[in-house]
């Protein structure tokens, strides 16, 4: 042995972990592998192909014929990786695919298809043939019904453990301490059938039952021949109360299955379904702190879950096994090859893992999406796990898309993000908001210079409405010496000299104020100065629904009394004031982020057992009181709206259905629209970052409350605006660092979507800009492991 290494991640008063041989990656001569599902069975063929010396062994507890679930699902690129790593496995796949473009989805009677998807899937039995094949040609050792010793006995003779022993991988629990693996349940039951003749699409209908709703995913895979019908996949899915609520919890896998198929018969055509020791299942998804521990490396479900209604779990194990063996080639010894695979292999499963958690979500949640029009509710469905957009579906199927856009009310040639849109008597005319951004770069409250070329350059943007920052209503409402206000008239001349440049330059711009209060989370150094740090000097006190620092080393902010929250209360109306004068078109009262207003709402941080605190509604007090008193002086004409933080991502916080029942009290004092964000109440907060992450909240607030909602939070292209829009989980797009990045986002938008309608308008200074600029020649990637013939 040249030598040991020990995995990060291990904890104090861990064990000693096992000692791994620091050796040349090629020197894996000898190989273990735990599971012999595909994502093992594939890794091993490759790494005895690579080098035909190596001996290498796989446990499989089952029998060979052994098999679970029905047919599996392979994407084009992954398919294209086992085409260039091995030609012989392809072939043999290539002969058993079923291939079909079309999605079916049916709804209350209405089915609609959308074509072009390119969808491939064989019998899951068929494909373990085919690698045991593979792996019985290459000499790879192949021990069915056989449990495989412990993995620490294992990494103590064998050069390389593979772990590919499955969501309940014994391996990965025997070191849990080292993996540190999180296993989240979700809230739907399925359970896993076929029916004994091939769909010609891939199909989703929803079954509206006296007990809920239930759904059906199904798919061939094997096709009709002369002599035999094929088969397909069916899976059968519902909410936890529904499964309990029909029935099934008391019910054997007979009846089920029997139930299913009546459940389903249209789909079925009056057929049967069949189970293979089905049962209902909770699906779990498993991520890991750490891939790797010694020399044992976690692949496929073991390592990682996705859920089956994006089709990941063999693809990721196959892709997973294709980059081990790769790392293993490339790489100058063992530890380097798993630390190398984790590199490259980890940001693809989290990006899986999100558009995954998406599309489960979307179904948990179908209920809310019944009422939308049946090709809304298609387009909708097909674009839940953002992975299709409007975009690449309308490249896929543009007949389809159009009718959905002309639903929508796109005129011909309108990208939906162009449509115009109405709040109160104010019509937007375009969906996009340039969302509210601290600048920190008033003097005394007093926006300057700086304001009136950051706001009038992305006026001049394009977007159908552009916010100011947050704007404070008092000089010890300011979150930091830098901060703008409306407290004085000074303050107010100086915003009325923005809001007038952008109304005489970028006509047909609506341009609104946010009106705050920092609460505790004021009387702090500039944001690159130190985010949320005291000041060294000069503070100011700070006040707040409870006694409640928000980080150990902030201000304990005072409670305020009544009088505390007359005052207050009267400052907004001030400030309102104020802002009608200076001209702006709409209105926006602050209340999430953590914030005077949303400390009210939070159950984190208000503690109050007066009349302000305690329940939901007594929590709602104070903001709907500021709110009433701000719309009494702010002009009838002109539209009001909240923000609001729809999770503080903090057990104990504010729940989905808080956040449903805060936007509809507003709603009903007279707000316009909520705008939805998320977070920053609490310093603790664990938020699930990606793409798009806030938008499931406005998206739940609009479709139970019939509210109109402004999204927010990673929206970054034109396409998510328009794919957001078309599936009816937003009325309007908010955007931020997009329009840092580039102030004139909106009018970029409309030029590489070749529109040049009435939903943006390039200033005459900027129209000789207006054609989007030839780019240069990209390439392709290679394929990641090619191994020729």
């Amino acid at each position: 042995m040249a030598g040991a290494v020990t995995v990060a991640g291990a904890q104090p008063g861990d064990a000693a972990p096992v000692a791994a041989p620091v050796s040349p990656a090629g020197a894996a001569h000898r190989i273990a592998v735990v599971g012999g599902g595909p994502g093992g069975l594939y890794a091993a063929a490759l790494l005895k192909r690579l080098d035909p010396d190596r001996e290498v062994t796989v446990w499989e507890r089952n029998a060979p014929d052994d098999t679970f679930g029905f047919g599996v699902v392979l994407s084009d690129e992954t398919l294209g990786g086992i085409e260039h790593a091995d030609p012989a496995v392809y072939a043999a796949l290539q002969a058993e695919f079923v291939r079909w473009d079309d999605i079916d989805i049916v709804h209350r009677g209405t089915r609609h298809t959308s074509g072009g998807h390119g969808f491939a899937a064989l019998s899951r039995k068929r494909l373990l043939a085919v690698l045991h094949e593979r792996c019985r040609g290459l000499g790879v050792d192949l021990r069915f019904r056989t449990e495989a010793p412990p993995a620490a006995e294992l990494a103590t003779a064998y050069d390389l453990v593979i772990a590919a022993d499955g969501v309940h991988s014994l391996t990965r629990e025997a070191r849990a301490d080292v993996f540190r693996p999180t296993l989240t349940t979700h809230r739907c039951r399925y359970i896993w059938l076929a029916a004994d003749f091939a769909f010609d699409a891939f199909r989703f209908e929803i079954a509206e039952t006296e007990h809920g709703v239930m759904q059906l995913h199904g798919y061939p895979y094997q096709a009709a021949t002369d002599t035999s019908p094929g088969a397909s996949t069916v899976i059968v899915e519902m909410r936890e109360e529904v499964w309990r609520a029909a029935g099934f919890e008391d019910a054997d896998a007979s009846e089920s299955v029997e139930r299913c198929a009546k459940l389903f018969a249209d789909a079925l055509g009056g057929r049967p379904l069949h189970g293979n020791n089905s049962s209902w299942l909770t699906f779990r998804t498993v991520v890991n702190k750490h891939w790797s521990h010694g020399n044992t490396v976690l692949l496929g479900d073991a390592a990682h879950t996705a859920h089956f209604s994006i089709g990941s779990g063999t693809k990721l194990a196959v892709e997973d096994a294709l980059a081990l063996a790769a790392n293993l080639q490339e790489q100058p010894d063992i530890p380097a090859a798993l630390a190398a695979y984790e590199t490259e292999r980890r940001p693809v499963v989290e990006s899986t893992q999100r558009a995954a958690r998406a599309s489960l979500q979307w179904f948990e949640e179908l209920p809310l999406y019944l009422g939308q029009p049946p090709r809304q509710f298609a387009f909708n469905l097909l674009t839940r796990s953002r992975r299709v957009t409007h975009d690449n579906l309308r490249l896929r199927d543009a007949h389809f898309t159009q009718s959905v856009e002309r639903d929508f009310g796109c005129a011909p040639g309108t990208p939906p993000m162009f449509t115009p849109f109405r709040l109160g008597d104010l019509e937007l005319r375009n969906r996009v908001v340039v969302s509210p951004m601290d600048m920190y770069s008033a003097v005394d409250g007093v926006p300057g210079d700086f304001h009136l070329v950051h706001l009038g350059a992305r006026a001049l943007g394009g977007a159908g409405l552009v916010m100011t920052e947050m704007v404070c209503v008092s000089e010890r409402g300011r979150i930091t010496p830098g901060c703008a206000g409306l407290y004085t008239d000074e303050q107010a001349a100086a915003w009325k000299r923005v809001v007038d440049f952008a109304h005489a330059q970028a006509p047909g711009t609506a341009i609104g104020v946010q009106l705050g209060h920092s609460g505790r989370k004021g009387s702090t150094k500039l944001m690159w100065d130190g985010m949320d740090e005291p000041l060294d000097a000069g503070n100011w006190p700070l006040a707040a629904p409870s006694p409640l620092p928000y980080t150990p080393a902030s201000q304990v902010p005072h409670a305020l009394d009544t009088a505390g929250l007359a005052a207050v209360r009267e400052e907004f109306v001030t400030a309102a004031r104020r802002a009608a004068a200076a001209g702006f078109d709409l209105l926006e009262l602050h209340c999430a982020h953590g914030y005077l207003l949303s400390s009210f709402l939070s159950p984190l941080t208000n503690h109050r057992t007066d009349a302000y605190g305690g329940s939901l509604e007594a929590r709602l007090r104070f903001p709907l009181e500021v709110f009433d008193a701000v719309r009494d002086v702010w002009p009838d004409s002109r539209p009001m709206t909240v923000r609001i933080s729809a999770t503080d991502w903090a057990d104990g916080g504010t729940t989905a259905a808080d956040a449903v029942a805060v936007a509809r009290a507003f709603a009903a004092h007279g707000a316009d629209a909520i705008d939805v964000s998320t977070g920053q109440v609490v310093a603790d907060e664990r938020p699930a970052y990606g793409r798009s992450y806030q938008t499931p909240f406005a998206d739940r607030i609009r479709n139970e409350t019939s509210v109109p909602v402004i999204a927010v939070g990673a929206i970054s292209s034109w396409d998510d605006v328009n794919s957001l829009l078309l599936a009816g989980r937003t009325d309007l797009c908010a955007l931020a660092r997009p329009h840092l990045y580039d102030p004139h986002w909106t009018l970029h938008a409309a030029a590489e979507q070749d529109y040049a309608g009435p939903g943006v308008v390039w200033p005459l200074q900027y129209r000789a800009g207006s054609r989007r600029p030839q780019t240069g020649r990209t390439d392709t990637a290679k394929p990641r492991l090619s191994l020729g013939g």
